[in-house]
């Protein structure tokens, strides 16, 4: 009886190949919002990129999550999403919860900080991340993006410090996307990736945001 009413699912398919995050995660949204209830949703992409952001919002929501690579940079990600799981995100949303602590956010855009000087740039941006260390209060998240994603990569002179926070608890997230354009996705050595759509999120959510 369950296998023939997962067979009864329906499902919808979106075309996200050659879209660049946050495009394919809106897209997925927009169909999981237009399901009868349960059903699912196969998105094509064609970056592994995608596929992970993809993932991590499957395992956020609770969907159920699949990847086939049907060939050579065509993936097709299909995420299910059951009654019930719909039905407790309803209830979440009406139930009374205890105010949000309030966040402090840290952005990194760049290696090195302030204008003129690169060379100088840097070595202020190492003494910023040491002097983050020695605070009585910490940042909730650091952001890292475009020439800040090299911070969080073998070679950095700040790993250490920012290795260093995240044992005390401070998450830190390096964009994706700059991780795949500067060709460092494989040296990243602290934190975890994330997308744009996360990003937007996390920096419109924030009570202060800090940007060296």
């Amino acid at each position: 009886m369950e296998e023939r009413k997962m067979a009864e699912m329906e499902k919808k398919i979106v075309n996200a190949m050659g879209d660049v995050c946050p495009v394919p995660l809106v897209k997925a949204k927009n169909a999981i919002a237009e399901l009868p209830g349960s059903g699912k949703v196969e998105v094509l992409v064609d970056n592994e990129i995608a596929v992970q952001n993809l993932e991590k919002m499957a395992q956020q929501k609770g969907y159920g999550f699949l990847v086939k690579e049907e060939k050579e940079k065509e993936y097709h990600v299909e995420l299910t999403v059951s009654e019930k799981e719909q039905d407790e995100t309803e209830e979440e949303t009406v139930c009374l919860v205890p105010a949000a602590k309030k966040t402090k956010l840290v952005v990194l855009s760049s290696d090195h900080m302030g204008e003129g000087a690169e060379e100088l740039g840097k070595i202020l941006m190492k003494s910023f991340l040491y002097a983050l260390t020695q605070q009585d209060e910490l940042p909730d998240t650091i952001l890292c993006y475009n020439g800040g994603a090299k911070l969080t990569c073998e070679g950095s002179e700040s790993l250490e410090d920012l290795k260093d926070l995240a044992a005390r608890g401070v998450e830190i997230l390096t964009c994706g996307t700059c991780l795949n354009f500067y060709g460092i996705s494989e040296k990243l050595q602290v934190g975890s990736v994330t997308n744009m759509y996360d990003i937007v999120e996390r920096m419109s959510s924030a009570d202060r945001v800090i940007k060296p």
